[in-house]
């Protein structure tokens, strides 16, 4: 007789043939009594304590209130810009991102190992059978009596339950809450990167707009440069001017023609990338507003502090990460303890087809198996060290985090602050170098100075309108980092729906 597996009694098999209660009941209880009773081992998670700061320190010289409750991060990445052309983008790239999509897909693959691992609380259970036809030779050495079919058949229908683990001590509860903080983690991560992906295309949007700017510069200066070499050329063919002021004038106009050179260079790299940063291939790019009229706020709410830990998407995985550690604690401990599996299995078997699903053919059998580990070489004990000390690297790593967290703040508050005072100042500066190239201009044509004094100042007030320009990038790019430094940037808008691949 063939070594069956079990199998459920058909419907319409004759009555009793198949009776089932007596092991079904048995695992039943053995199961619920181990539910009742059975308890996770290891440390439950507590979050670490964390110094947190009465307030994020801002610059010296800056008076704002920053103790209001509301902060800056609370507003939606749509409501940052008053630019729809950037508004676009952003949607645009948060669904055609190549980052986003893989982000999408960890997530998908954290959310597969999570079902996985709850799939450890149910027993597996599968069924099969098989029909065989075996024909013996009637002239071999064995032989057959007389009279004897030599061809018979063989058949088996089963369902059987595999080695269920009974979660006495948690282990599977520990491996679950793991996964599911891991699964936490990831969802958190995939915010960082949408928070970093809001950022960079509105920085790099920004950028764009400066090196317009530059541009813009760059031609203006140029075509005062051609009028002022043409004056400077009549000047020299009137005998009023010298061949080294005609040569001087040709240098500026030298120097801005390259100047432009170098800008285009930077803007077509600039729209390559940002094309890239919105799943496109390299092209040109639109532009709303510009520069210039692109909103600056003056009041820039930090919050509270305390807030923090829940609101940047960073921290939020870092702790994640902390709690899957500490469940990994519990697994490893949950290992000195001795294993309950059940195994069962129910069928019916027969040398004859035709008497396959009758009383008599029936086969099943039941019981639990404990195991308890005696010696392993150091291997639990060296899982067990290895799992708290991975729990204290993440500690560690959390704890380090939090502040980092708050320097990046506060960096952002007085980057803010300081870029604000120094646009100022080099705005000062840039109408100084303006005036005082009128006078250089005014001077050598009345005959007073040379060329050489108005060279000087053309060329610092070019200097000066691009680092003015630069500024101006830099104050408006210091609150989108202050933004994305409080937490701000990952949250989803109504209309836009993130795809996954």
């Amino acid at each position: 007789m063939r070594a069956g597996i079990g199998r459920a009694k058909p419907e319409g098999s004759p009555k009793g043939e198949v009776r089932m209660a007596g092991p079904l009941a048995m695992a039943v209880s053995m199961v619920l009594l181990a539910a009742l009773t059975g308890c996770a081992v290891g440390p439950n998670y507590e979050r670490p304590a964390v110094e947190t700061p009465s307030t994020f320190r801002p610059a010296a010289s800056d008076t704002r209130d920053l103790s209001a409750t509301n902060s800056l991060a609370e507003l939606g990445w749509w409501e940052l810009t008053e630019d729809e052309t950037l508004r676009r983008y952003i949607a645009e790239a948060l669904n055609n991102s190549w980052d986003i999509k893989a982000a999408a897909a960890r997530v998908l693959q954290a959310e597969a190992v999570l079902r996985v691992t709850r799939s450890q609380f149910f027993p597996s259970v599968a069924a099969g059978g098989d029909v065989l036809t075996v024909r013996t030779s009637e002239v071999g050495p064995a032989g057959i009596p007389p009279g004897v079919d030599p061809q018979k058949g063989y058949g088996d229908v089963y369902v059987a339950m595999s080695a269920y683990e009974v979660d006495l001590w948690g282990r599977i509860r520990r491996a679950s809450e793991a996964a599911r903080a891991r699964l936490l983690a990831t969802e958190a991560a995939q915010e960082s990167v949408r928070q970093t992906l809001v950022t960079d295309v509105a920085s790099t949007y920004l950028n764009l707009l400066q090196l317009d700017q530059d541009l813009e510069i760059g031609r203006r200066t140029l075509a005062n440069r051609k009028d002022s070499l043409a004056l400077t050329t009549a000047r020299e063919d009137g005998g009023v001017a010298s061949m080294q002021d005609v040569v001087q004038a040709r240098i500026l106009v030298a120097t801005a023609e390259a100047s432009i050179t170098d800008t285009l260079r930077q803007i077509e790299q600039t729209e390559n990338a940002f094309s890239l940063l919105l799943g496109r291939n390299p092209g040109p790019v639109e532009r709303g507003r510009p520069l210039a009229e692109q909103p600056v706020r003056a009041e820039v709410p930090a919050g509270l502090p305390s807030v923090l830990l829940e609101r940047r998407p960073d921290l939020r995985a870092a702790e994640q990460q902390l709690v899957a550690s500490n469940a990994d604690i519990g697994q490893a401990k949950a290992a000195f303890f001795p294993q309950l599996t059940l195994t069962g299995l129910y069928g019916v078997q027969s040398l004859s087809l035709s008497e396959l699903f009758t009383g008599p053919a029936q086969a099943w059998q039941f019981g639990p198996t404990l195991t308890l580990p005696l010696f392993t070489g150091g291997r639990l004990s060296g899982n067990l060290e290895l799992a708290r000390a991975q729990f204290e690297e993440a500690v560690a790593l959390y704890q380090k985090s939090v502040q980092d967290a708050f320097r990046d703040v506060s960096d952002s508050l007085i980057a803010n602050q300081r870029l604000r005072e120094l646009r100022a100042r080099i705005a000062e500066r840039a109408e100084a170098n303006r005036m005082a190239t009128e006078l250089a201009n005014i001077r050598y044509e009345g005959g007073v100075t040379t060329y050489l004094e108005v060279l000087y100042n053309e060329q610092e007030l070019f200097n000066a309108e691009l680092t003015l320009s630069r500024a101006e990038v830099n104050e408006l790019l210091s609150v989108i980092q202050l933004y994305r430094a409080l937490g701000g940037g990952w949250q989803n808008d109504n209309t836009t729906m993130v795809q996954k691949p």
